[in-house]
């Protein structure tokens, strides 16, 4: 990954609306949500979802898919591991003591139903 994306995509990540809708959206797994549910989970009026999910989308972090009369989006899990393996790429210069707690983080990841997603990236 190079360093315009991920500027891209921690851009997108940092408005607090945005950020909601994505960590909504990772814990909501492959099914993702439509949108109307994402308004009503997190009480976002449908301009400002919109305006959020296009800004999300073009980051890559949001991908969205038709059902029905229905548009759902899901986290897209390649992207997001990237940007997070972008920013750990280079953790601790040797200093296991300075990642422990990151370690220690991703320590439930490590036995997620989710797993097989995070591997694809």
């Amino acid at each position: 990954m190079d360093t315009e994306a991920a500027s891209a995509r921690l851009s997108a990540l940092s408005h607090p609306t945005r950020l909601a809708i994505f960590r909504l959206l990772v814990q909501a797994g492959t099914e993702g949500l439509a949108a109307g549910k994402i308004a009503r989970r997190l009480s976002i009026i449908p301009n400002t979802l919109s305006a959020a999910l296009t800004i999300l989308s073009h980051a890559r972090l949001v991908q969205a898919q038709r059902s029905g009369r229905f548009i759902v989006y899901a986290a897209h899990y390649p992207a997001m591991v990237e940007l997070l393996t972008f920013l750990v790429s280079d953790c601790c210069a040797g200093a296991l003591d300075v990642c422990a707690p990151l370690n220690a983080a991703l320590d439930p990841l490590r036995t997620c139903a989710a797993l097989p997603i995070l591997e694809s990236a």
